[in-house]
C-alpha cells in the first residue's frame, strides 16, 4: 500500500500536468507565446495583453485603459482602443475594436514587432508577401496588386495587409 501511494500520486501530477500544458498550447499571448508553426494558431484563442475576442468591453477597458502595461499608453477613441508605444507615439502598434459590448477585432501592426513573439513578429517584419506565405503559408484568398497585399487566413481566422514597410495583422472570428 505505502508503495502503490507515491507512484500514484506521480501519475495524477503527470496527468494534471500534460492536461495543463495541452491546454496552454492551445492559446496565443501575442506579448509573450512563442510559437513558430502557424498552422496550430486561431484568432479564438488568441490573447492580446489578456484579451481575447468576445471579451466584453468593461474587460477590454478594464485591462487595457486601466491596468499600467509598461511601455504603452492606451487611448480610446470611439468603438476602438488603441495602443501607442510610449517612446513613439506616432500611432497605433495594436488595439481592439468593440462593438455591440463586445470585442471583435484585434490588431497589431509593425510598430508592434518588437513586443511581439514567435511567428508574427517575423510576419511583421516581412521584406514581401511571399516572405509571409512562407511563414503562414497559402492563404485561402487575397490580391495583389503594385499597392501592396492582403492575405486572408479566414479558417485560422486572421488577415495579413502588406503595404510595403506597413504591415498589419487583425484577427477576428474565423469564417
Amino acid at each position: 500500500m505505502k508503495k502503490t501511494l507515491p507512484r500514484t500520486v506521480v501519475v495524477v501530477f503527470m496527468g494534471l500536468f500534460v492536461s495543463w500544458s495541452s491546454g496552454y498550447a492551445e492559446s496565443y499571448e501575442l506579448s509573450q507565446t512563442d510559437v513558430t508553426e502557424s498552422k496550430g494558431i486561431s484568432s479564438i484563442n488568441v490573447s492580446l495583453f489578456g484579451v481575447k475576442l468576445g471579451d466584453s468591453e468593461s474587460k477590454a477597458v478594464e485591462t487595457l485603459m486601466k491596468e499600467q502595461i509598461s511601455g504603452i499608453r492606451a487611448e480610446q477613441e470611439a468603438t476602438f482602443i488603441f495602443l501607442l508605444d510610449q517612446r513613439k507615439p506616432t500611432g497605433p502598434m495594436a488595439g481592439v475594436r468593440i462593438q455591440d459590448g463586445k470585442v471583435d477585432l484585434l490588431f497589431i501592426n509593425n510598430r508592434f514587432a518588437f513586443k511581439t513573439r514567435g511567428v508574427f513578429r517575423h510576419v511583421l517584419n516581412s521584406e514581401s508577401p511571399e516572405e509571409i506565405r512562407k511563414l503562414l503559408g497559402q492563404e485561402e484568398y487575397g490580391d495583389e496588386n503594385v499597392m501592396g497585399a492582403i492575405l486572408a487566413y479566414d479558417k485560422q481566422g486572421f488577415q495579413v495587409n502588406y503595404l510595403g514597410k506597413d504591415v498589419n495583422i487583425e484577427f477576428a472570428l474565423p469564417h
